[in-house]
């Protein structure tokens, strides 16, 4: 196991979260507690099961601090139900243990075909947290997109390890430029860090509200 790799991915998920307390309350609120052993054990069971390799030991560091995201209700500020309060990452929502092999294992056909032929890896974000379609692999060779909407689809990798993302992820929120992670930007709605590019919003009846970090 890499213990400065695990050691970055655990200070710059603190970080992160320590800004979220401060500057996003509901966005933190919306992280859960640390996935159990028993949770990790019984997914990793699955991947070793079906194409024989475990999960990424930084993967496994971040979830011994959060085992996912979950939604909170703040239907009192947005009505229209625009703001995902556990969507704070650039490319989606923090997936858990059983929610991370989904898209791995789905690449599997009843003929025994591998769609990801062989490739090893497991997905700490996705689109959604059940019907991930899209969203960040990690493997040996760094963190990068997949997609799984037309044709399985994995792309170079944008970051060599979780660790990097993290902290690419922490220094956009305390030093900016707002744009250092791509066109949508980090912003404040309702207790919330929620992105959006300010030229082409997808936010609609809370964009008002809305207010960029940088």
């Amino acid at each position: 196991m890499n213990t400065a790799r695990t050691d970055r991915t655990a200070t710059a998920w603190q970080q992160l979260t320590e800004w979220l307390r401060e500057h996003a309350p509901f966005s933190h609120a919306s992280i859960l507690p640390p996935a159990a052993q028993a949770e990790i054990e019984k997914a990793e069971g699955h991947l070793r099961q079906h194409v024989g390799y475990g999960f990424p030991p930084e993967l496994v560091a971040l979830w011994r601090l959060a085992g996912g995201v979950r939604q909170i209700d703040i239907d009192e500020y947005d009505e229209e139900g625009e703001v995902a309060t556990g969507r704070f990452l650039p490319h989606g929502l923090l997936l858990g243990p059983a929610q991370s092999i989904r898209p791995r294992l789905a690449g599997l056909d009843h003929q025994g075909k591998d769609y990801w032929d062989g490739a090893q890896w497991a997905a700490p974000v996705g689109n959604y947290a059940e019907a991930t379609g899209t969203g960040l692999y990690l493997s040996a060779a760094g963190l990068g997109r997949w997609s799984g909407y037309e044709g399985m689809v994995m792309e170079e990798p944008l970051y060599p390890s979780l660790a990097a993302y993290l902290e690419a992820v922490g220094r956009t929120l305390r030093e900016g430029p707002g744009d250092l992670m791509g066109a949508e930007v980090p912003g404040i709605v309702y207790g919330c860090l929620v992105r959006d590019d300010p030229h082409s919003p997808r936010l609609d009846e809370t964009f008002a509200d809305w207010r960029p970090v940088h």
